[in-house]
């Protein structure tokens, strides 16, 4: 009986699908990441990887389900930055990202772009910056939500700008685009993979890419660092597995998560969505649960300075 974990652990993936839990819903960015890598790393391990989308309070409730799940290996959840964020945001957050969890590795960063509507006068990230410190009690910010990607990029910017603007919470990216493109909002940051189809049709004005390169993708839009604004964020993507999880398990996932995010089918999907595969070397245990510290150690503290919370 005290050799049949370790028996289990050998034999892992032992012919039973593997659960992968994305903690938002079907048809977003983190979803459409965990599919692709979720398909290449089935045909590595031999058995399916089922996508479960278990959605709710800023992808809390699908990490919880994880935390809580059987550690044989069977039940893996696929994250963005939310695991670190959710330190800060979650006053009650019910699990410790770094002691609740064995780390597989990183996937995939997403960076960030500043949008505009058509109608808003600036015209390029210098004149939007001129524009928005002499009018900054007019111009509105809208997100995603509390806790949500283009929040976390909203309170970056708004820290490097060194202004207060005028942000408009919605329910969901969707509706945040559609007002954005209606010009009753004047600005949205998001990521690639959920504004990639307005930016290449040029329905909304693109002031820069929110980080210190131009994305590969989109190479046309300076970055924020051109226009010397000090601003960096992007949305990264990880895979976990409950805490206790035998390392001969998480040796097998970890393998195939780094054959995977190096198939050039992969990293071409990834490009399509303006979003970039890890290398190797970065899915990997070590490498994620050092990101993993880093992120909680950054965001919390901006976070509690913004005093904002999702609980």
């Amino acid at each position: 009986m005290a050799a049949s974990p370790f028996a289990a652990a050998q034999n892992f993936p032992d012919a039973k699908p593997i659960n992968a839990v994305v903690p938002f819903a079907a048809g977003g960015p983190t979803d459409k990441v965990a599919r692709e890598i979720g398909q290449l790393m089935s045909k590595q391990l031999g058995v399916p990887i089922i996508i479960d989308n278990a959605a709710g309070a800023g992808g809390t409730i699908g990490a919880k389900k994880v935390a809580l799940a059987k550690n044989d290996g069977h039940t893996i959840l696929i994250h963005h930055i939310g695991m670190a964020t959710a330190v800060g945001l979650y006053r009650n957050l019910g699990f410790d990202p770094l002691k609740d969890f064995e780390m597989v590795g990183e996937i995939a960063d997403v960076p960030m772009i500043l949008l505009g509507s058509k109608s808003f006068p600036p015209v390029g990230m210098k004149d939007l910056v001129t524009y928005v410190k002499a009018n900054a009690a007019t111009v509105s910010l809208a997100n995603a939500g509390v806790g949500s990607a283009s929040h976390l990029c909203g309170l970056l910017l708004q820290g490097g700008l060194q202004t207060e603007l005028t942000t408009i919470p919605y329910k969901g990216t969707a509706p945040a685009l559609n007002d954005l493109m209606g010009g009753q909002v004047n600005l949205l940051c998001d990521q690639t993979t959920n504004v990639a189809g307005q930016v290449k049709a040029g329905t909304l004005k693109t002031y820069a890419a929110m980080q210190p390169q131009r994305i590969e993708a989109f190479k046309d839009i300076p970055s924020a660092a051109e226009s010397g604004l000090p601003v960096e964020v992007k949305i990264w993507h990880a895979m976990y597995a409950p805490k206790g999880t035998p390392k001969a398990v998480i040796d097998k996932l970890s393998a195939a998560l780094q054959a995977a995010v190096e198939d050039p089918g992969f990293r071409g999907k990834m490009a399509e969505l303006g979003a970039q595969a890890v290398p190797a070397s970065r899915a990997r245990p070590e490498s994620l649960r050092n990101h993993l510290g880093n992120e909680i150690s950054k965001w919390t503290p901006i976070i509690k300075k913004a005093g904002v919370y999702a609980d």
